[in-house]
């Protein structure tokens, strides 16, 4: 079942209504800003057969949890993101070599955002994400992803061994990045069809997830920490895939 959610700020609200305005709901303007950037999207938004509700400040921070909303806020409907069956019928459809990215439980709704900002600007063909252990798209997320959300092909599995298994019969190879493991990332072959599987911020990749890879593979790091923020490594490694398939 298909939900709304608040979202906020100039550039969640452009991103919204240049790639998917369809969702957007209702708009909420500040009742005393009258400035050229707001008057600029709310022409836009008029002139599309959108309404938009002059709102007060009040309201408007009761809308988006004390969040900075710049003034403008919309409520957008979510559409429903599709199973495993859609993920499957996707990947046949590709025309290039896949590149997918795993998400294996992340469960800070900015490391989520962040994650999807870094697949949409490497080129990923599809995100999957599992649906018990992971955050929920929400305003953050949102946010956070910049408007990659709305160019993605993003996908929510409820068996994400299953989905794995289901993956490496389709011939696409499955990474799992583990700090415990001694082979590099950078000695992997990332130009055939590759899934990289990124696990939780605290924990990494769970035990079946990490049973379930084709291989394992670690980022080297030359200072003194134990590990980066996983939107950090996933940046990392698909770069490192993008890297390799320029070459």
């Amino acid at each position: 079942m298909s939900k709304s959610i608040i979202i906020f700020g100039f550039h969640s609200i452009q991103a919204q209504l240049e790639s998917n305005p369809e969702c957007l709901l209702k708009i909420y303007t500040l009742d005393n800003r009258h400035d050229k950037r707001l008057n600029v999207i709310t022409t836009q938004l008029n002139q599309l057969g959108f309404n938009t509700f002059p709102t007060s400040k009040q309201q408007l921070n009761k809308l988006t949890k004390n969040q900075v909303h710049q003034g403008i806020a919309a409520e957008i409907l979510l559409p429903t993101l599709p199973n495993q069956d859609g993920l499957m019928s996707h990947i046949s459809k590709l025309e290039k070599t896949a590149l997918i990215l795993i998400l294996d439980s992340i469960q800070d709704p900015r490391n989520l955002g962040a994650c999807l900002r870094s697949a949409n600007a490497a080129g990923v063909d599809c995100v999957i994400i599992n649906k018990d252990g992971s955050a929920p798209i929400s305003a953050l997320v949102h946010k956070t992803s910049a408007g990659a959300l709305n160019q993605l092909k993003i996908f929510s599995v409820t068996n994400l061994a299953r989905t794995i298994k289901a993956l490496k019969e389709n011939n696409i190879w499955v990474i799992g990045l583990d700090g415990s493991t001694e082979t590099s990332l950078y000695q992997v072959d990332l130009t055939t069809p590759s899934a990289i599987i990124m696990g939780s911020e605290g924990s990494g990749l769970r035990s079946l997830t990490k049973k379930s890879c084709d291989q394992l593979a670690m980022i080297p790091m030359q200072g003194n920490i134990e590990s980066l923020n996983v939107s950090v490594a996933t940046g990392i490694a698909l770069f490192e895939a993008s890297r390799q398939r320029l070459n």
